[in-house]
C-alpha cells in the first residue's frame, strides 16, 4: 500500500482495527488545516490513569513509529502504538458536538466500564482493582 512506502517496514497498515466516524474524520481534518499541519496523523492512545484506572490520550504527530498500526479514513490517518492497540482494537473513535461536553468519544468494547465523562475506562486486566472513585469533571461519585 502507499502508506507502507512512507513509513518504516515495521508499521503496518490496517484500516480493520478501528473505526473512525464521518464527523469524526471531518474535525480531525479541520484541525490539520487549522494547525498547518496536512501531512500529520493523530496518535490516539491509552496510558495509565484516569478516575477508571486507563485514559485516552490524542496528539497529533507528523509520521509513524516502529510497530504502529496505521488507520487511514477519509483522507486522515490514525497512529496507533502496539501497547494502545491490546486496548482499542475494535473500537470507534466519534465526535459529539453538545454544547455540554462536545469532543472526541471512544466507544471500546475492550472496557469493562467507563467513566461519565467518558475519557477513562477500566479493561480486563484491571477486574481485580478497586471501584473507581468518580471524577471531578463528569460527576461519577
Amino acid at each position: 500500500m502507499v502508506l507502507a512506502e512512507q513509513h518504516p517496514a515495521s508499521v503496518l497498515t490496517d484500516n480493520s482495527v478501528l473505526t473512525v466516524t464521518p464527523a469524526a474524520v471531518s474535525i480531525i481534518r479541520d484541525l490539520l488545516q487549522q494547525r498547518a499541519i496536512p501531512d500529520h496523523a493523530l496518535r490516539v492512545f491509552v496510558t495509565g490513569g484516569g478516575c477508571s484506572g486507563m485514559q485516552y490520550g490524542m496528539a497529533f504527530q507528523e509520521q509513524a513509529e516502529a510497530g504502529d498500526t496505521v488507520v487511514s479514513s477519509g483522507g486522515v490517518r490514525l497512529l496507533v502504538d502496539p501497547a494502545s492497540m491490546m486496548y482499542l482494537q475494535g473500537a470507534t473513535i466519534d465526535y459529539a458536538d453538545s454544547l455540554i461536553g462536545g469532543g472526541f468519544r471512544i466507544d471500546n468494547p475492550n472496557a469493562l466500564s467507563s467513566c461519565g465523562c467518558g475519557h477513562s475506562f477500566k479493561s480486563s486486566d484491571q477486574q481485580g482493582a478497586a471501584d473507581s472513585q468518580g471524577c471531578g469533571t463528569c460527576g461519577s461519585y
